[in-house]
C-alpha cells in the first residue's frame, strides 16, 4: 500500500512542486560562532473538493539525519489500515503542506535539516506559518501536527511565536509521541559504536556517530548519551565515576531548560498521540541481555560481546563488553557499566514508543557490525517513553500508569500495548480525525448558518433536517462518512422546501454529514444513538 502512496504522490507532484523556504529569524547553535537561517522545501496537497487553500494542515518530518525521508515518504508514512489520513482529511475539504528539512549550505556551513539543531527548524516553521496565513483563503486557522521531533518543532516554533507577538492563527497543535521530556537510544548500543569508531577505526561506526549520535538534534534529545560519560582525556573510555544516565554536555539540559521555559502554546488546544503503553507495560525488563556473542572473524581473530539492557533501579550493571583475541590471546577490550536511580529503573524498557536497534544506521557494509546485527537477541527497546510523550514531568519512576491530569495535554491517545514509534493505527487516527474534525464544524452542531438545521442531533432511525423556506436549494447531494473518512451513506435531494427526512441503517458511532448544494458545502459532526 505504501508504494501505491507514493505513486500518488508522484502523480500529484505533477501539480503540486516542492518549494524552498528560508527563515527569517537565525539560531546560532551551542557551539556555532555565528547565528544561521535555516531552510526547508515544503509541498501543498490541496483539497480534493474545491481545490482552494483554507483549511490548512501542516505536518512535518521529525528526527531524519542524511535526509532519508522526503516529503515523498512523509505523505506515505500517514498509511494505516489500508487507507492515508491525509488522503481522507483532502477528500473533506482539508488541504496538507508537508514540510521536510533538507540537507544544504548556507554561509559556508554545512547543515543535515533532519538532525539539526530543533530551535533552528523551529525557525523555518514559523516563517512556513505566516506564509501559509498569507497565502490561504479565508479565516480558518491551522492546524500543526508534529511526529516525533517535529512535535518539539511544533511546541517550540508555537510557543515562541506567542511569546514574541507573531499570530501563528492555529488552533490545534498534535503531538504525535514526541520526546517532551526527552528520548532514549541504549547506552549500551551508543558505547559498543562509538568503541568501533574511535579504537577500531571503523568508518561506518564513525559515521553513526557522527551523523547520527552526534548530531545536534540527538544530543539535545537523548536522556541519556554516551559522551556525557567518557573518562577525561579519552575518546571511547568510561569514566566509572559518572554511571547515572546523563546527556550529551552542553547540549541535553540546555535544551530541555529552554524548552521547558517556553512551556505549551497556550492560544491553542494541545493534544498528544503516545505509542507507549498506558498500563505500565515494558518492552522486555530491566538489565535484560541484548546479545552475548562470539564471532571468528578468521586468520585466527575472534571476538566476544556482550551486552545488555540498563538495570533495575539503584542497581549497576555491566552493559557493553567487547573482547578480541588472536590465537586465543585478548589483545582488545572495552567495558562500560551503567547505574539506574533509585527512584526509576533504566529508560531501556520503560513502557513507550519503541525504536529497534538497526534504525537509522542506514546500509553498513562491514562484516563485524553484520554480524553483531545478526546476532542481537533484543532488537526493541524503549525509544520514546510513555511519561515523556505525555510531558509529565512531576513523576520520575517512568514504570507506573500515567496520571493524565498531570499532563499538561488537554487531551490524550493512550494504547494498552507498546507501539512502534510513530506508528499510526485505526484507533489513534480515529482520535487525531476527531479533534482535527470538531474545529471546522459549526459552532453549534445543530446549525449551518441558518440554512441548515439538523432537528436532533444524536439521531435515531431517521435524521431530520430542516431547511430554510426563504432561500433557493436547488439540487442537493448528501453524504455521510465514518471517522476513517469512508462514505457510508450517499443520497440526492430535489428542491426541498421545509425538511429533509433520511432513513438510515448506521451503526451507533460518531460520522460526518456532508451537505453540498450549489453555492456551499456543509458539514457537520453527527451522532448515531
Amino acid at each position: 500500500m505504501k508504494n501505491f502512496y507514493i505513486f500518488l504522490f508522484a502523480f500529484v507532484s505533477i501539480y503540486a512542486k516542492s518549494q524552498t523556504i528560508t527563515a527569517t529569524i537565525g539560531y546560532q547553535g551551542y557551539e556555532e560562532t555565528q547565528e544561521y537561517f535555516g531552510e526547508g522545501e515544503y509541498e501543498i496537497f490541496l483539497d480534493n473538493i474545491d481545490g482552494v487553500l483554507d483549511k490548512p494542515i501542516i505536518i512535518m518530518d521529525g528526527f531524519d539525519p542524511g535526509d532519508s525521508s522526503d516529503i515523498a515518504a512523509l505523505y506515505a508514512n500517514l498509511d494505516f489500515e489500508g487507507t492515508n489520513l491525509a488522503d481522507i482529511l483532502r477528500d473533506e475539504g482539508f488541504d496538507f503542506v508537508a514540510l521536510n528539512f533538507p540537507q544544504y549550505t548556507t554561509d559556508g556551513n554545512a547543515i543535515d535539516g533532519g538532525a539539526d539543531y530543533i530551535q533552528r527548524n523551529a525557525m523555518v516553521l514559523i516563517e512556513l506559518i505566516n506564509q501559509i496565513n498569507a497565502q490561504k483563503v479565508g479565516n480558518h486557522e491551522l492546524v500543526v501536527i508534529g511526529p516525533s521531533m517535529g512535535g518539539l518543532i511544533s511546541r517550540y516554533a508555537l510557543s515562541y511565536m506567542e511569546q514574541n507577538s507573531l499570530d501563528h492563527e492555529t488552533r490545534l497543535y498534535i503531538s504525535f509521541d514526541s520526546p517532551h521530556l526527552g528520548a532514549n537510544i541504549p547506552v549500551s548500543f551508543q558505547y559498543l559504536l562509538n568503541f568501533f569508531a574511535k579504537d577500531q577505526d571503523n568508518p561506518d561506526a564513525q559515521s553513526v556517530v557522527d551523523n547520527v549520535l552526534n548530531s545536534p538534534a540527538a544530543k539535545e534529545m537523548l536522556i541519556d548519551h554516551y559522551s556525557g560519560h567518557l573518562l577525561a582525556g579519552s575518546d571511547f573510555e568510561q569514566d566509572p565515576s559518572l554511571l547515572l544516565p546523563i546527556g550529551a554536555p552542553n547540549f541535553r539540559d540546555a535544551f530541555q531548560t529552554e524548552l521547558n521555559d517556553l512551556g505549551f502554546p497556550n492560544q491553542v488546544r494541545n493534544v498528544t498521540i503516545s505509542n507507549g503503553s498506558g498500563n505500565g507495560t515494558t518492552t522486555g525488563t530491566p538489565g535484560m541481555q541484548i546479545i552475548d556473542t562470539n564471532f571468528d572473524l578468521g586468520n585466527n581473530i575472534t571476538i566476544d560481546i556482550n551486552m545488555h539492557f540498563t538495570p533495575e533501579a539503584g542497581e549497576i550493571n555491566n552493559i557493553t563488553s567487547f573482547t578480541g583475541y588472536f590465537i586465543g590471546i585478548p589483545v582488545s577490550s572495552f567495558d562500560a557499566d551503567a547505574e539506574s536511580f533509585a527512584f526509576t529503573s533504566g529508560l531501556d524498557s520503560t513502557p513507550g514508543g519503541k525504536g529497534n536497534m538497526t534504525s537509522g544506521l542506514g546500509e553498513i557494509d562491514n562484516e563485524i557490525i553484520q554480524a553483531f546485527l545478526e546476532a542481537i537477541e533484543q532488537e526493541e527497546y524503549s525509544f520514546i517513553p510513555t511519561m515523556s510523550a505525555l510531558a509529565i514531568a512531576n513523576e520520575n519512576n517512568w514504570y507506573v500508569s500515567p496520571n493524565i491530569s498531570d499532563s499538561p495535554f488537554v487531551n490524550s491517545y493512550i494504547p494498552s500495548e507498546n507501539e512502534e514509534h510513530v506508528t499510526l493505527t485505526q484507533e489513534n487516527a480515529d482520535f487525531a480525525l476527531e479533534e482535527i474534525r470538531d474545529g471546522v464544524l459549526a459552532t453549534n452542531d445543530n446549525e449551518f448558518n441558518n440554512k441548515y438545521t439538523l432537528i436532533k442531533n444524536p439521531v435515531g432511525e431517521q435524521i431530520k433536517i430542516r431547511v430554510d423556506s426563504s432561500q433557493s436549494y436547488g439540487n442537493l447531494e448528501i453524504a455521510i462518512f465514518n471517522i476513517s473518512g469512508q462514505q457510508v451513506f450517499l443520497d440526492k435531494v430535489q428542491n426541498p422546501t421545509s425538511e429533509i427526512n433520511l432513513n438510515h441503517y448506521l451503526s451507533s458511532g460518531i460520522y460526518v454529514l456532508r451537505i453540498v448544494d450549489s453555492e456551499t458545502i456543509y458539514t457537520v459532526k453527527l451522532v448515531v444513538n
